[in-house]
């Protein structure tokens, strides 16, 4: 499977709509026009009117009289994240996208206990890679939200990361719990919350995916690596999801990916009540791209 698959499936689903908090941004209406060329889904734009029509203008001339977009003049980022936000409660839109917006800002909106998007659970990132050389995605939580996690964050990061994972075809995901080594160390949290994990997961109490760990990275990607020590098992080389023990691991890792191993990728945030896009100015379109029709498959699933 590739990336491009999640275009194709989205371009199927094109009734879906995407509300875009504070969308005066020129990336962002790069990214809508993109998504409308490839007829991925309709889009509701908020933020100021006049700025928003001048860079559809320059960006995207014919968008001036698509009836795929939709403006809704806002005076205020924190208006704009408040009526984007809504408009996803309300059913009217079915992914929330982040404009020219802090993400602090429009996460306050998000975790609003009157409109916001709350479920009760942890909301974390889930990228999905496209590595050269390797012949299948690899799923990477959580690198952009939690810093530090605890034993029962991670068992949700873990349940966010497997919906997203299912969302894409991979119905029984493997997931690496990972740490420096693949014994119980009790100097070293993460290897002691990997083996809880495991058994948890052995228990019932996580559901929808096999969990095996402490692993290190090369023991959950390589066969060769765990079979070269020895490590056996049903995920040992054969992991979907990487489930990093600190925001550090997951931010350098993520990057890593993306600048060494010139891999593509697509993210979402998971666990609230719709998925959200949060891209980066440092993304480029076609990532941009990606993480809109990851997050348009896992709200269609």
């Amino acid at each position: 499977m590739q990336l491009k698959t999640f275009i194709d499936r989205a371009t199927q689903l094109n009734t879906k709509t995407v509300a875009v908090a504070a969308a005066e941004d020129e990336e962002v209406i790069e990214a809508v026009a993109h998504a409308l060329d490839s007829n991925l889904a309709r889009f509701i734009l908020f933020g100021n009117r006049e700025k928003i029509l001048a860079l559809i203008k320059e960006k995207y001339p014919k968008g001036e009289e698509d009836s795929r977009i939709k403006i809704i003049h806002e005076d205020t980022n924190n208006a704009a994240a408040e009526e984007a936000v809504k408009s996803v409660k309300n059913s009217e839109a079915h992914v929330l996208m982040k404009g020219n917006i802090p993400t602090s800002m429009l996460l306050k909106a998000v975790l609003n206990k009157d409109y916001g998007l709350r479920t009760g659970n942890i909301i974390s990132h889930v990228a999905v890679f496209e590595i050269p050389g390797y012949d299948k995605l690899t799923l990477i939580t959580d690198s952009g939200m939690n810093i530090a996690p605890d034993l029962e964050q991670k068992a949700q990061i873990i349940k966010n990361a497997v919906s997203i994972a299912r969302s894409i075809g991979i119905e029984n995901p493997r997931v690496a719990p990972l740490a420096a080594v693949e014994v119980v160390n009790p100097a070293m949290q993460a290897t002691l919350d990997a083996a809880a994990l495991t058994v948890m997961n052995m228990r019932g109490q996580i559901n929808g995916c096999i969990v095996e760990g402490p692993l290190a990275l090369d023991n959950a990607v390589s066969v060769f690596a765990a079979e070269h020590k020895g490590i056996t098992g049903k995920v040992a080389g054969k992991a979907d999801i990487l489930l990093v023990p600190t925001i550090e691991v997951g931010n350098a890792l993520y990057k890593s990916l993306v600048y060494f191993a010139n891999a593509k990728v697509g993210g979402v945030i998971a666990g609230a009540k719709a998925p959200i896009v949060l891209t980066s100015r440092s993304d480029t379109a076609e990532s941009k791209l990606y993480s809109l029709a990851l997050a348009l498959c896992s709200v269609s699933n």
